[in-house]
């Protein structure tokens, strides 16, 4: 898998034809890991620029059509077949599908004006209608002498036309009814009367296709001419509302009404008509092509396409030109036959014979080596956990090697439940079982799928190890304590080794559940493994320190760096661990406190109280290497440096770094390489002091940072044990048949909570302080991190961090 560290990596010169490049890069993107430098970075040479833009404006109208092909009902777009659509990539041409999309633009965009002049036309004859249809419940049926004509004056014949009762009649958006009424009053002082009835057919914005509702408003005001007439229209006007005629008579209306209806059949003909029409030009989109009859639809393979087409000729905007295309690349040494084989037989395709080839280490390297980790689907989340803090740098030891064990273990110990550990186990399966499915719906869902089954995994070992089922203790075999009668419980197991019987063999002996002192045997058994699987993980990462500095070559660090910091860490973090084990596996009558042993230790103190006799003696022993450690760190590697500086600018007229000296020059620096920097004692030598107090200082912090795992593992038990005994045990408290009834009720609100707190809230807090302890307590022993990611061209991955549009 090359988990521990990054592949060995080869730079190289790759030589393409120009006529031919295009090909060329399609079949590394697709088969090979190359990443390809820019060598038009300085100077912005683009000369395939052209080709970008044009892809530019494919890509611009293949979203004009997705929308358009969205709103047309019973259409569906097949979707995610990568694999099919890289298989038959090459039935597409870019000149023969930017011809295409050119012609369906123009085709779709003389629809898209025609279906909006229908519908503004069906539209207006909606709201017409609805006008008429409002104007026939306020007039009426009224007819003969007079009846509800508006025609006739309100005070009799002879009255002024001022006299008459004027009307402005229209349609205004809902959402604009009460701006448009105040407006109305104030622009005529208070002399009109506004009315609006809320309009019932869908009508539909022709712009964006969305319903907008709408009310249809008649204005009532006195003179049916004049100024307060042009006032009204003026408002009218400023909000956009379309305005219609009022019929003057009962009968005027009625005729109106049976032109209008007439017409909105005609309208709704004609855009049905055209409905079935684009729905007949989709159907050609939305099916497979002729060349892929079981991938994508044809308008989701122009878009992959149009993905891949623009990518290629991106790389090809980073190579120089001449006679021939030439970039710098970095590969996988592993790879390196394959793809000379690559290049070979895609040459075979090449009619004038000259074909693509790779110079491998030819010129420098403008930049470090990428760092490249080979992942499986299983790994990859884990590494993403590890490059989120920092990208390994090349050939540094990667910490991703042990955490896809060590996370989910620790994860466990904190979440350690048989129930909830096992629903958790059966949501991670779930994940894995629909991964196809998850892969371009929910693609962080799909990542992390193994990641949430390897947390149901172990944290249901762990609930079993800690016999807790939602806070309940499972009797998976026979207590090795017994009820003496009289309350107390006595051990049925040899309590001194002696060669009695054995104590329970697997995990927590359930008898301690509801005992009375079940938390407090129970908070030191978790508080000391905290401690001891802590101080394991530390001294593990000493190794890997180790294992850099020895593939590194590094004698000053290993020597007096790595060696000093594993006596530091061994004869003092490892001996209280090993005080732990003691207590545990031999029957001590007066066993002594652990605390108080190490502050005697520490403070060089007589402790009264040993393990065994001599431990005293071995522990102040020890203490002493401790101590001594810390000066070996700290002092001799800035005056090896320095000697190894003062012999370097003997040996050569010019300056040039050692491994050690460049690493220090490097630290003191601020991180950079080194070359031409000059070599600061004074800064080589503080660097060195703070590396030596925060190791030091930093071991004791994060021992006792360790101590998380036993606190929430604490609060996970404690809460199952309240929201257990606050539902269930109340419904079982009551009497019978309310018991049975409120049993419902209570299991809803037990599961309820333990879906929200304990599944939801405390999965997330235990994964952020396992991530902590990895990124922080575990991690700074050894690694560096600063890398650069290896970031090959790769078509697939292009396509598939796409999506679905």
């Amino acid at each position: 898998m090359g988990l521990l560290r990054s592949e060995a990596m080869k730079y190289g010169m790759l030589v393409l034809p120009v006529q031919d490049a295009r090909r060329y890069i399609d079949k590394i993107g697709k088969d090979t890991n190359i990443q390809f430098e820019d060598m038009n970075a300085r100077e912005m040479r683009r000369p395939y620029r052209k080709h970008i833009q044009r892809i530019d404006e494919m890509e611009r109208i293949l979203r004009f059509m997705f929308d358009e092909i969205g709103r047309i009902e019973d259409t569906h777009i097949q979707q995610n077949k990568v694999e099919e659509f890289l298989a038959a990539d090459g039935t597409y041409k870019l000149d023969v599908v930017e011809a295409e999309l050119a012609q369906l633009y123009q085709q779709f965009m003389k629809f898209k004006e025609n279906n909006a002049v229908l519908v503004s036309d069906r539209n207006a004859a909606v709201e017409e209608s609805e006008v008429i249809s409002v104007a026939l419940k306020i007039l009426g049926s009224g007819s003969g002498a007079g009846g509800n004509d508006l025609t006739r004056p309100i005070l009799g014949e002879d009255a002024l036309a001022e006299r008459r009762l004027g009307y402005v009649a229209g349609v205004v958006p809902k959402s604009d009814e009460m701006r448009f009424a105040r407006a109305l009053w104030r622009a005529s002082r208070g002399n009109t009367f506004t009315q609006f009835s809320p309009i019932q057919d869908r009508v539909v914005d022709p712009k964006t296709g969305s319903v907008v509702e709408k009310s249809v408003f008649v204005v009532y005001f006195q003179g049916a001419v004049g100024s307060m007439k042009d006032r009204i229209i003026k408002v009218c006007s400023a909000f956009g509302v379309n305005q219609y005629a009022w019929p003057a008579s009962p009968e005027a209306a009625r005729q109106r009404d049976t032109v209008l209806r007439q017409q909105l059949k005609e309208k709704e003909r004609a855009l049905s008509a055209y409905s079935d029409l684009m729905r007949t030009e989709a159907r050609d989109l939305v099916t497979p092509s002729n060349g892929n009859p079981t991938g994508n639809s044809k308008i989701e393979d122009w878009r992959l396409f149009c993905i891949k087409e623009k990518s290629i000729y991106t790389i090809l905007n980073q190579c120089e030109e001449g006679m021939a295309l030439r970039v710098n690349v970095w590969y996988p040494a592993s790879e390196e036959s394959k793809i000379q084989m690559l290049l070979k037989e895609a040459c075979k395709g090449d009619v004038q014979g000259q074909g693509a080839f790779l110079n491998p280490d030819r010129g420098t390297p403008r930049s470090t080596p990428p760092t490249y980790i080979r992942t499986n689907e299983y790994t990859e989340p884990w590494q993403e956990v590890i490059d989120t803090y920092g990208i390994p740098r090349y050939q540094e030891a990667n910490p991703a090697l042990l955490t896809v064990v060590t996370f989910p273990f620790i994860f466990g110990m904190m979440y350690g439940d048989v129930g909830h550990g096992s629903m958790l186990l059966l949501a991670g399966l779930w994940l894995v079982m629909k991964g196809d499915t998850l892969k371009f719906s929910v693609p962080q869902a799909y990542a992390a799928r193994y990641l949430v089954f390897s947390l149901g995994i172990f944290a249901t070992f762990a609930g079993f190890m800690y016999n807790d089922f939602f806070s309940i203790g499972l009797p998976l075999m026979d207590s090795r304590f017994e009820d003496d009668g009289s309350g107390t419980w006595k051990p049925t197991f040899d309590t001194q080794n002696t060669g009695g019987p054995g104590p329970y063999p697997f995990g927590l002996d359930w008898a301690w559940k509801g005992a009375s002192n079940e938390l407090l045997f129970v908070n030191s058994l978790k508080m000391k493994l905290s401690v001891l699987f802590g101080v394991v993980q530390m001294t593990v990462g000493l190794i890997l320190r180790w294992s850099n500095a020895i593939y590194d070559k590094n004698i000053t660090d290993f020597i007096f760096e790595c060696i000093p910091m594993m006596v530091f860490m061994i004869c003092f973090f490892g001996w209280m661990d090993w005080m732990i084990l003691y207590k545990w596996v031999n029957p001590i009558d007066n066993p002594p406190s652990i605390i108080n042993s190490l502050i005697c230790m520490a403070m060089g103190q007589q402790d009264n109280n040993p393990l065994w006799p001599g431990s005293v003696q071995l522990a102040k022993q020890l203490m002493v290497y401790t101590v001594v450690a810390v000066p070996f760190m700290l002092f001799p590697k800035p005056f090896i440096l320095l000697f190894q500086h003062k012999q370097a600018e003997k040996n050569s007229s010019g300056h040039v770094l050692l491994a050690d000296e460049e690493q220090a020059a490097s630290a003191g620096h601020g991180g950079g390489h080194g070359h031409g920097e000059e070599f600061e004692f004074g800064e080589v030598f503080i660097h060195q002091i703070i590396e030596t107090i925060e190791y030091v200082l930093g071991t004791v912090s994060h021992t006792a940072s360790y101590l998380r795992i036993w606190a929430l593992s604490l609060a996970h038990q404690q809460l199952s044990v309240v929201f257990f005994e606050k539902t269930f045990n109340m419904g079982l408290e009551m009497s019978f048949p309310a018991n049975g009834i409120m049993l419902y009720f209570m299991f809803a609100a037990w599961f309820g909570v333990t879906l929200g707190v304990l599944l939801g809230m405390d999965v997330l807090e235990c994964f952020l302080h396992t991530l902590r302890l990895h990124w922080v307590e575990f991690q700074s022993k050894f690694y560096k991190a600063g890398g650069e990611k290896f970031a090959p061209f790769s078509i697939r991955k292009l396509i598939d961090s796409s999506g679905a549009e």
